[in-house]
């Protein structure tokens, strides 16, 4: 799927697909819920700047789509953006219909490439019992950051490439 395709959900997919960044979350340890921040700086091959989950790794930026986090509310959890420890929230795009090397365009200098979708969830983290539900192992993807910069609330998201394209 080469072309822009919208869903029911009114999240977009394919090569052209624009989104937003509802928010930009961080925390200074692990398994706890990120606190939204405003803005933040995304360092090449490293991650969100003052997060605990950035580093020389494949899962440096975590993203969730708001409309994910809407199925938790709708559910009676009281939820919201960074509460299921992601990095980045998004609306307006279907990031589960992203294959793995996916490249995102967010604002006009941050360049993600998609390394992970889901993941496996071992154990019940604090976030679990938190919020009664993760929808991150299921909903959520990862990225590693190809070319750093600012994002902010309120940035584009753009899909510029599907994994398939970036093989070598």
């Amino acid at each position: 799927m080469n072309e822009v395709e919208e869903k029911a959900t009114g999240q977009a997919s394919g090569v052209g697909a624009t989104g937003m960044i509802v928010s930009v979350n961080v925390a200074p340890r692990k398994t706890v819920r990120k606190k939204p921040v405003g803005e933040g700086k995304l360092k090449v091959e490293h991650g969100l700047s003052g997060d605990a989950h950035a580093g020389d790794w494949h899962r440096q930026v975590s993203l969730l789509a708001q409309e994910s986090i809407d199925k938790m509310i709708a559910m009676g959890l009281d939820v919201g953006p960074g509460d299921f420890a992601e990095n980045l929230t998004t609306s307006g795009l279907d990031l589960l219909a992203l294959p793995i090397g996916s490249r995102l365009r967010v604002a006009e200098s941050v360049l993600l490439e998609v390394t992970q979708i889901g993941k496996e969830c071992h154990t019940r983290c604090a976030i679990y019992y938190q919020a009664g539900d993760c929808v991150m192992p299921r909903e959520g993807i990862f990225a590693r950051v190809i070319e750093g910069g600012k994002v902010k609330a309120g940035d584009s998201v753009e899909i510029l490439s599907l994994g398939e394209e970036n093989r070598e």
